[in-house]
């Protein structure tokens, strides 16, 4: 398994940056230019197209991880890009291994409709405080990682823009934390397609990085 990784310091100047950072929508078109074209009818899943926007008080930095990459094809001033392949972190994935780890994620449950509605598909709630931390630890799990520790971060909803009308608010929170790996297989695959929803719109991206035993 191996996928490619570029990290891109945004450039604040850019007039490109500046409307992506307020329409989660055109964000994403912009980083469907950096993979290849004619990918069918599900590009994002077929280029296993993932990102995440880390910010701190003076640097936005997007993380953009496929299975190939093109930075050559971002806005000339978009931002500086560094290019990483992953193959080696993939062959480090062993069982027992302590890692640290940070996501975003868009952690949501669907509403229980009445029985006289059966058939229906209830509404998607955001989960905040405890339940997302719970959300979190049993995703977690699923993919083959035992949390040691969690730290939550609730980040700004993440939206498309139409003009200067909000819709389809997507609720994101980053955890960083400590981990151990338990299932290498499901936590590759995990790697490699995102975990939970909303990953058109920054969420999913699961990073890794060596943590003292």
């Amino acid at each position: 398994m191996s996928a490619a990784l570029a990290r891109i310091r945004l450039n604040p100047r850019s007039r490109a940056v500046q409307r992506d950072l307020h329409d989660a929508a055109q964000l994403h078109r912009t980083l469907m230019r950096l993979v290849p074209d004619d990918l069918g009818t599900s590009p994002r899943q077929a280029a296993g197209l993932l990102y995440r926007l880390d910010e701190t008080d003076t640097t936005s930095t997007l993380l953009v991880q496929a299975t190939a990459l093109d930075p050559a094809r971002l806005p000339d001033d978009y931002g500086h890009t560094e290019l990483k392949d992953l193959t080696p972190m993939f062959a480090a994935l062993t069982k027992g291994r302590p890692v640290r780890y940070r996501i975003t994620v868009n952690p949501v449950k669907t509403e229980r409709l009445p029985l006289d509605r059966k058939g229906q598909r209830g509404q998607r709630i955001p989960l905040t405080g405890q339940e997302a931390d719970q959300w979190w630890t049993r995703r977690a799990t699923e993919v083959g990682l035992e949390l040691r520790t969690l730290l939550p971060t609730p980040l700004t909803p993440a939206h498309p823009r139409t003009g200067q009308t909000l819709r389809g608010r997507h609720h994101l929170v980053r955890y960083d934390g400590t981990a151990t790996i338990t299932d290498p297989q499901a936590l590759a695959q995990a790697l490699l397609t995102g975990i939970g929803r909303a990953k058109s719109y920054g969420a999913g991206l699961l990073s890794l990085a060596p943590a003292p035993a």
